[in-house]
């Protein structure tokens, strides 16, 4: 049923105070001047700015943007980045679907906790969560001398990395679960519990493949940010290139050593990673959205069938 909203007429107008009026229906000069705010705001924010990227990965011409990807410290910041993402995503999905499932299917004290819990990674900055791991885990910190006794190094080294990028990332993956399954309800969950599966069957065979696409989203978006990452990971890192330094912390330091060309390939890298995340998540959403219609539409279908003719 359409949706209509009533606003008050300029003065002059033939209209009834009782004649709803749609959301729609403004001047032409009002309708023009919001879309052009809507379009000016994403050239200037968005658009813009990749090009600017793309413009300076390709200012020296492809021989210098190849070499770029051929120097031994953008490469090894490469695969920095990928394992801190090859360790941080997998956590956040397990973790993930364990909290949606437990937030969706259960009823328990500190229920609302564990969701402002799951949200606080989205309200802290990065830095301040890249420094509660230094106070936890560096030398003066709470753990630091049980772990300097044991020879155990986890801020300013890898491990660190891969625990600032889990925490700023691990909100994802659960918040794209979350609506996704509360909507779903729990009925063929419990038809196949009264049936006899158990959680592992009812997980893999009944939920996994209803929250696929959402999962799908989750997972593409938490890689994203995992690759982006900069603020807490810098706080954990040493940043020395070679050897700590992840791609968003190398666009740093060849900036400042004013080799441009080369952090101008490595961000295209990353904005062509964040422009294949947003296509990725335009597919999800559609898929998601067909599979929940196709979902209503089977449940409705036997009402209309039974329904008597008049």
């Amino acid at each position: 049923m359409a949706s209509f909203i009533d606003f008050r007429d300029p003065p002059g107008s033939d209209r009834r105070a009782d004649q709803p009026v749609r959301a729609t229906a403004e001047p032409l000069w009002t309708r023009r001047i919001i879309i052009g705010i809507v379009l000016g705001f994403f050239a200037l924010f968005l658009f813009l700015p990749l090009v600017v990227v793309f413009q300076g990965a390709l200012a020296k011409g492809w021989t210098v943007l190849r070499d770029a990807f051929t120097n031994r410290d953008i490469l090894h910041s490469i695969q920095v980045t990928l394992s801190v993402a090859l360790i941080a995503v997998p956590a956040n999905t397990a973790f993930g679907i364990a909290a949606a499932w437990a937030i969706t299917r259960y009823r328990f004290a500190g229920r609302a906790l564990l969701l402002a819990l799951i949200d606080l990674p989205l309200w802290v900055s990065p830095v301040i969560g890249g420094l509660i791991y230094v106070l936890l885990y560096g030398r003066r910190g709470y753990f630091g001398p049980w772990l300097q006794a044991h020879d155990i190094r986890i801020i300013f080294a890898f491990p660190g990395m891969v625990l600032a990028t889990t925490f700023v990332t691990f909100p994802f993956v659960a918040r794209s679960l979350i609506p996704l399954m509360q909507t779903q309800g729990v009925e063929e969950e419990e038809a196949a519990l009264t049936l006899g599966a158990g959680g592992f069957q009812i997980l893999r065979r009944i939920t996994l493949p209803k929250i696929k696409w959402g999962l799908f989203y989750g997972v593409i978006l938490c890689n994203a940010r995992a690759m982006g990452e900069f603020g807490a990971v810098s706080v954990v890192s040493a940043k020395i290139s070679g050897k700590t330094n992840t791609m968003p912390l190398e666009i740093e330091r060849l900036y400042n050593d004013y080799l441009f060309p080369q952090a101008f390939a490595v961000a295209s890298a990353l904005a062509l990673l964040a422009l294949i995340t947003l296509v990725l998540k335009t597919l999800a959403e559609w898929e998601n959205h067909r599979q929940l219609k196709g979902g209503r539409e089977a449940e409705l279908a036997p009402t209309i069938e039974t329904r008597p003719a008049v």
